[in-house]
């Protein structure tokens, strides 16, 4: 199969010391940066910037990708988790943006390399780890000791002793159980998002290789419907782990 077009091919030699798919990150952050220059300079212009344009712009799109990001913290925290908005709308714009540009020819998106998609998963897991303990303090702990924290209360103290090794035992298996969950969800985050756009890209470039009319807007349909898909998976499963992670409850 001919190798396909690359815009990166083409920059001089100092820019191609940074690998293409950082190359490319760093052309959805320029582009992330550029709307919203152009929403806030809308905004800034509009009367009553709560009255939506006449007409489809930068602003009400933006306005939509927020709206379905806040739409979906309300719906698993509630409107306690709008101060994470930021977080999550940071994470479902920078992913749908860079699932999005490998649609456009020259462009491979950088999702469909694993650095860029475990470098995200990695945000993810601090952010939610510490979302945690500034919620809970060092109450956070207990989410990975299981439901006993301590011995039950009983009058006679050898009864109370015979107790230690069970609540030991207790702690330890829910430790490595619940340690190995958490170390788990940044991997399944990683590779589920690499794992989709890597494949989807690949199918891609195949169609477009093999028929050059017709079919290949079926999988650049396809491809658009896959990576809205992708960003929204990303974002719902770090919206959980943040609900999860500041509960009172356990």
């Amino acid at each position: 199969m001919e190798h396909p077009f690359s815009w990166y091919a083409l920059l001089p030699y100092p820019l191609t010391v940074l690998p293409e798919h950082s190359f490319t990150a760093s052309v959805v952050t320029l582009l992330l940066v550029l709307v919203a220059l152009v929403a806030r300079g809308a905004l800034s212009r509009s009367s009553d910037p709560v009255i939506p344009d006449t007409s489809i712009s930068v602003k009400n799109v933006l306005e939509l990708l927020i709206g379905i990001v806040v739409s979906l913290t309300d719906g698993v925290m509630g409107k306690k988790g709008r101060k994470y908005v930021p977080l999550f709308g940071s994470f479902f714009l920078f992913i749908l943006f860079a699932n999005l540009i490998g649609l456009v020819p020259g462009f491979s998106p950088p999702t469909s390399n694993l650095n860029t998609t475990v470098g995200l998963a990695l945000v993810s897991f601090a952010a939610y780890n510490c979302f945690g303990f500034k919620a809970n303090g060092l109450g956070y702990i207990k989410q990975f000791i299981g439901p006993m924290h301590s011995l039950p209360p009983t009058r006679n103290w050898l009864m109370g002793l015979l107790f230690v090794p069970v609540l030991l035992l207790s702690v330890v298996f829910f430790f490595i159980l619940e340690g190995s969950s958490h170390l788990f969800r940044p991997v399944s985050l990683s590779l589920r998002l690499f794992g989709n756009m890597f494949g989807d890209h690949q199918v891609l470039e195949a169609f477009i290789d093999l028929t050059k009319l017709v079919v290949p807007v079926l999988f650049y349909i396809l491809g658009a419907l896959v990576s809205v898909i992708q960003a929204f998976v990303f974002t719902v499963l770090s919206v959980v782990y943040v609900a999860l992670a500041i509960s009172h409850e356990h």
